[in-house]
């Protein structure tokens, strides 16, 4: 097929997909837009967020070609002569779930260098992939993140409401609470929202089959990218963590325990489990300042707390893994050395987390699930929910 053709079967094939973008999008998308100036970028982030929808808004927008990496057209032809027809057409190109391409990293760079007032946009799950690649591009892309929705975010898809945005939890938390209460029901929304409200597909229904598509798709599809060499005892590996972390009320693993039941080395387990926080899969929560190079941190939870309710998990983990999640999306979050003081350390400022009756020991804050205002230093869990 003659490149002409394979560009114009490509333009045909975004406009069908742009025609069919839904009226409902992502507040996070015009904060991620403001960010989106330099010629050169990575986005990445967990599947199913809305990347690809991102993109496609971007693509039109700015009279750019989208391109899916897994497309198989692009295997038609090379790829560099494909982007470089693409380029001498259009202002720039977008290539979505860019590690499909072979040889993406010598490609791209090669398009940079010779396109140097063209656009080049790349997508994929995980920022390591851009790091894997030469080094060059690492200094050349901006790599920017987009996140998992926010409690506020599915609110807006849930009433059509753009609620104020939280910038912290910890100052003056009353009057933005009491502000939130009396516009609507949060804590009925966030009850819903800790079931079904951490990507967009919702909306389409089966979310339960859709996000064990997620699952298996991190497994089997993204991890495999980064880890050199993998077998099937490996997946068998990564199985029985999932399987550890969705029902154990203690959210961590015995590495020990694990390796001599699956016959593999602490460096492979702890190389698993990089990678499995690499991809978004799991938030590993180290302790400031001593811990070792390989290490599988003071405590495990799932990145997307969401997999706690979907797959009827130990729910009491949903706390912890919400409050890691959203904090950590803005600064550095660690667990408390002493837990008799505190679950976490968040800039600085020590955190519990609990339920309705938890008590403060002796940190600064203690947020609690259940309640809908903050009292004296108690912050409500949801609240973490507004910050994007």
């Amino acid at each position: 097929m003659e490149l002409d053709q394979i560009v114009e079967r490509l333009e045909i094939r975004m406009n069908r997909l742009i025609s069919f973008l839904p009226e409902k999008r992502r507040l996070f998308f015009e904060e991620l837009e403001k960010r989106f100036k330099s010629r050169a970028i990575l986005l990445y982030g967990p599947r199913g967020v809305g990347k690809t929808t991102f993109l496609l808004i971007m693509a039109k927008k700015h009279n750019l070609l989208y391109v899916p990496g897994d497309d198989p057209l692009l295997s038609q032809r090379s790829f560099y002569d494909l982007a470089q027809t693409i380029l001498m057409n259009y202002p720039g190109i977008i290539i979505d779930e860019v590690h499909f391409l072979r040889d993406w990293d010598i490609t791209v760079k090669a398009l940079y260098d010779s396109f140097p007032n063209k656009i080049i946009w790349i997508s994929d799950s995980s920022s390591v992939v851009l790091r894997k690649g030469i080094a060059d591009l690492s200094r050349r892309f901006v790599m920017i993140k987009l996140p998992l929705m926010s409690l506020r975010e599915y609110i807006y898809f849930e009433t059509g409401k753009v609620l104020k945005k939280l910038d912290s939890p910890f100052k003056d938390p009353l009057n933005y609470a009491a502000d939130i209460t009396r516009q609507i029901d949060v804590l009925s929304y966030f009850r819903d929202y800790r079931e079904r409200g951490t990507r967009p597909f919702y909306l389409e229904g089966n979310f339960r089959e859709k996000m064990m598509n997620v699952l298996e798709k991190t497994v089997y599809y993204d991890i495999p990218y980064l880890v050199e060499t993998i077998s099937e005892n490996h997946f068998g590996v990564m199985r029985a963590i999932v399987s550890h972390l969705l029902y154990s009320k203690i959210p961590t693993i015995n590495v020990e325990s694990m390796c001599r039941e699956w016959g593999i080395g602490k460096p492979k387990l702890y190389q698993l489990l990089r990678t499995m926080e690499e991809v978004d899969l799991i938030n590993i929560v180290r302790r400031e300042k001593i811990e070792k190079p390989y290490s599988k941190g003071a405590k495990i939870f799932f990145s997307d707390p969401v997999f706690y309710y979907v797959f009827e998990g130990e729910v009491g983990n949903f706390r912890e893994a919400f409050t890691v999640f959203t904090l950590r999306e803005k600064g550095k979050i660690w667990a408390a050395k002493d837990e008799k003081e505190a679950d976490f350390i968040f800039d600085g400022i020590k955190l519990e987390v609990g339920g309705r009756k938890k008590r403060v020991k002796s940190c600064d804050f203690v947020i609690r699930d259940d309640i809908d205002l903050p009292l004296k230093n108690a912050i409500p869990l949801w609240m973490l929910g507004m910050l994007w």
